[in-house]
């Protein structure tokens, strides 16, 4: 979207650059707005856009619109209680899975939506197509 502009893109356009349903996209869109982070519009002209500058939008905003476990997890069932490691492990692997995450965050929030444009730029100038996603 930042590639595009101000121009909506339509989540049929946004699922064909990344290789996906729409419905897919249509779903992480709907996430995204609800952050604040793109506007919808429907009709024939409609689509989706950034809702800010894409100097003002970091990576750590869409994870944080679009992620709600982190990027490691402990498994969702719990352990048996009746082994001794399983006992213990949330509580060990839960604070290196914390600092993990913290860290993955902190990288994140370093780098904008533009930062992103700008080392994709080079890239598409030496494959000679400009594709909008």
């Amino acid at each position: 979207m930042a590639w595009a502009g101000d121009e909506p893109l339509k989540s049929e356009q946004v699922a064909e650059s990344v290789n996906t349903n729409p419905v897919v996209i249509r779903r992480i869109l709907c996430e995204l707005a609800q952050a604040g982070l793109v506007v919808s519009q429907t009709g024939s002209a409609g689509g989706s856009r950034l809702a800010r500058r894409p100097d003002q939008i970091t990576l750590l905003d869409v994870y944080q619109a679009v992620e709600d476990r982190g990027v490691f997890a402990l498994h969702r069932q719990p352990p048996s209680r009746h082994c001794p490691v399983g006992v213990n492990i949330e509580t060990v692997l839960g604070e290196v899975l914390d600092e993990a995450n913290s860290a993955v965050e902190r990288v994140l929030a370093k780098m904008t939506i533009e930062d992103v444009v700008l080392r994709l730029r080079p890239c598409v100038s030496t494959t000679g197509s400009k594709k909008k996603g």
